[in-house]
């Protein structure tokens, strides 16, 4: 099934900015989290598809080839772009490195870097605020302990290209052109192991697990990545490592929700609470602290706990918790507490100044129908 545009899937126009982007790409990730869509497999495919549009448009370069080629620019074996580790020289290089000798693989500028990985990295809300240090296990290509990435067996050391005389690339004759292409012997590298390495069999590389330690700064938020420099594949034949991108995801948590800087969070009060003011205690990730209710509180008031947000990795001062007030009805209620709310209701319905917004609801609901009749 084709691909679907990398705009849609996060629900942006193409112009869209850095930080709409990243906005879109929270409000989707949190409704579609796995966390919160157990055992369904759509959503959980859903989640995947905005991963991967968002990091392809948060990545400035990539977005750049995007737009040009679409999805065939980010697809290595598509001529229309370039690969993971490519840039836009590889698209030339591509069509006139064999002629030139200046594509990928032609003469010999060293050994090719190594792919760059990418690890999701989900990690509950308290951590994602406050920072931490956490080890990951990656599969990765590593360089072969045993010939150092050479690929030739210990002792040995390849030799000489002879098809090219170590030049990495030959001249044929095509008509009446005479061209100059890659060694089809050695790819490129001037060199040919004749006695291969038997840890890996040639390659350089072998597949290990490897465990590293990811410091995780305070405050980073969804779709936010930390770049480990060097910590990717071993590039081929001793080439330098690539890069290992982690990418944060924040688990939804049972009683915040975040917005930036600012932490939201719904507090149920009694409805004697609400009517007579109180003092409660509301949990923010620092502790538990007093939030004091005014006598009259209606559902449906934000009370603003200043400090007590988040401070976001980028800077821009301590956010705030903004608590929600929701006047919980009571339930389960024993026949003499049925009574005593009788006898309140026909204390509160006697006089209407106790009840302002309601009366003012009922009038225009009476004056609209009496519109209608007229």
């Amino acid at each position: 099934m084709a691909k679907r545009d990398y705009y849609e899937v996060l629900g942006v126009n193409r112009d869209v900015s850095e930080g709409d982007l990243k906005k879109a790409y929270r409000r989707i990730a949190m409704k579609l989290h796995p966390d919160r869509n157990p055992d369904d497999a759509k959503a959980e495919e859903q989640f995947k598809e905005a991963n991967e549009a968002y990091e392809v448009l948060s990545d400035a370069e990539k977005r750049q080839i995007y737009d040009q080629f679409g999805h065939d620019g980010l697809d290595p074996n598509s001529g229309a772009g370039r690969g993971a580790g490519g840039g836009f020289g590889d698209i030339f290089g591509d069509v006139f490195g064999d002629i030139f000798g200046g594509g990928r693989g032609g003469g010999r500028g060293g050994p090719a870097r190594g792919s760059d990985l990418r690890y999701n990295l989900s990690l509950p809300l308290e951590q994602a605020v406050n920072g931490d240090s956490v080890e990951i296990r990656i599969p990765v290509l590593a360089g072969c302990d045993d010939c150092d990435g050479s690929g030739a067996k210990p002792g040995t050391s390849a030799s000489t290209c002879q098809d090219c005389n170590g030049a990495g690339q030959v001249r044929v004759s095509q008509g009446f052109f005479s061209l100059q292409q890659t060694c089809p012997r050695c790819h490129g590298r001037g060199e040919v192991i004749t006695d291969p390495c038997n840890n890996c069999a040639g390659a350089g590389r072998v597949e290990k697990r490897k465990t590293l330690s990811v410091k995780v700064p305070a405050g980073v938020d969804v779709g936010d990545r930390i770049r480990l420099t060097g910590e990717g594949e071993a590039g081929p034949n001793g080439g330098p490592a690539g890069n290992l991108y982690v990418q944060i995801d924040v688990q939804p948590h049972p009683i915040f929700q975040r917005d930036g800087r600012h932490l939201h969070c719904e507090v149920p009060i009694s409805f004697a609470d609400a009517a007579l003011g109180g003092e409660l205690d509301v949990p923010t990730l620092d502790g538990r602290v007093k939030l004091k209710v005014p006598n009259e509180t209606q559902t449906g008031k934000v009370f603003r706990l200043r400090g007590k947000g988040v401070t976001q990795v980028r800077g821009g001062g301590v956010g705030d918790l903004l608590c929600k007030v929701v006047v919980e009805t009571p339930v389960k209620l024993t026949e003499e507490q049925r009574e005593l709310l009788r006898k309140l209701k026909q204390s509160l319905d006697s006089n209407s100044k106790h009840s302002p917004r309601g009366k003012s609801w009922f009038d225009g609901v009476k004056s609209f129908f009496d519109d209608l009749k007229s």
